[in-house]
């Protein structure tokens, strides 16, 4: 299902944050690293994408794809590049967040997995009622009708007003 939204929208940032979340369950490591790395440039240097408009009840923050992006990393071993990545994260926080990459510079420096960020179970898009009832085909012009001229072997095709006189 991600890759057929990937396929329809491939600048979906959350799309990508949330394969490679999947990505990094199933123990695809080096494609979650790439799905991490995409949907943070996708976030075209924003702090946060807010997908309430689009049905989503979630707001993708940078900070929180660098932290996933570390934990990719940390999964393949890959210690300097996650301390690294981890500063990154430290730049895009916002003020309250402290704790969690504190928290998360001790384990890489114990050599310790760090859990991925992911958007919340049970948030699913649910477009607003009123664009999807937009969805449905609607016939403006109606169905077409033959019709046929009363006057007896008339050949003229086109509208009465314009019939040359």
């Amino acid at each position: 299902a991600f890759n057929d939204t990937i396929a329809k929208d491939s600048s979906l940032a959350v799309g990508f944050f949330q394969r490679g979340f999947v990505h990094l369950q199933l123990g695809r490591y080096e494609e979650a690293l790439s799905d991490y790395h995409m949907a943070f440039s996708h976030l075209r240097k924003n702090p946060f994408i807010d997908y309430k408009q689009l049905g989503l009840r979630h707001i993708l923050c940078a900070w929180e794809v660098l932290y996933s992006t570390a934990a990719a990393e940390c999964q393949l071993q890959q210690w300097q590049e996650a301390r690294v990545t981890l500063d990154k994260a430290v730049v895009w926080r916002p003020e309250g967040r402290t704790a969690i990459l504190d928290l998360a510079f001790q384990r890489v420096q114990n050599h310790l997995f760090l859990e991925p960020m992911q958007v919340p179970l049970g948030e699913f898009f649910r477009p607003r009622k009123k664009e999807v009832e937009q969805l449905d085909s609607k016939d403006f012009l109606g169905k077409p009708k033959v019709i046929s001229s009363i006057i007896p072997n008339d050949e003229y095709i086109g509208f009465e007003p314009l019939r040359p006189q």
